[in-house]
């Protein structure tokens, strides 16, 4: 088995709430440090300790219990924006993994509940504290991880789209080529100094053609 087919197969197994409580940008490369022995499998709060069973049986590894530094397993929460108090400054849109929060610039954002995993990804950036984190009343389904991914690679590829654009403006211009009419007057002023010098040899060279008296 290659170590991406089982990358695969270990992300298959992940929830896909994109959270980053495992240390790793998103659960694709929390996955690959799995794959490649460079991560346990106990760090996944919202999988919990189903999840990190269907881990071990993967890898024909021992169980272990959750590393509750990472977090704690609990219910699905999602967020929810106190609108009254949002002043539209878009650092939650910026956070969120899976493009769950809508909005403008100075004007009001709201969560689209059914897209949120839960991530809490928002709440820190918040310069107002208007978002809180609240139960979802329901259960995180297969799904709700397949969704997850698909929205997280979507945002990821706006991201990497994003700073290309930024790239291209921030670079230097080339030198750009004379203007038109600024080469046509270059042009007009070496004629001038040609005809000018060739004038001067002409009458130096009439001087010495003609006799003295």
């Amino acid at each position: 088995m290659s170590c991406r087919s089982l990358a695969d197969r270990i992300d298959a197994l992940l929830p896909q709430t994109q959270c980053t409580k495992c240390g790793y940008d998103g659960c694709r490369p929390y996955a690959d440090a799995i794959a490649e022995g460079a991560a346990p499998i106990n760090r996944c709060p919202p999988g919990g300790d189903e999840g990190i069973a269907a881990l071990a049986s993967l890898l024909d590894t021992p169980l272990l219990p959750l590393d509750l530094t990472r977090g704690e397993p609990g219910p699905l929460l999602v967020a929810r924006i106190d609108e009254a108090h949002c002043i539209g400054c878009t650092l939650c849109i910026q956070a969120c993994p899976v493009d769950a929060i809508v909005g403008a610039n100075k004007h009001m954002h709201t969560v689209l509940a059914d897209w949120c995993t839960g991530c809490d990804l928002c709440v820190a950036p918040c310069p107002v504290d208007c978002i809180q984190m609240v139960p979802a009343g329901r259960a995180w389904t297969a799904e709700d991880a397949a969704a997850g991914r698909q929205r997280h690679r979507h945002h990821q590829a706006r991201i990497e789209r994003l700073a290309a654009d930024n790239a291209r403006l921030m670079a230097p211009e080339p030198a750009s080529a004379p203007a038109p009419a600024a080469a046509a007057d270059a042009a007009q002023d070496d004629d001038r100094k040609r005809a000018a010098i060739e004038s001067a040899l002409a009458r130096a060279r009439a001087r010495r053609n003609t006799p003295r008296p």
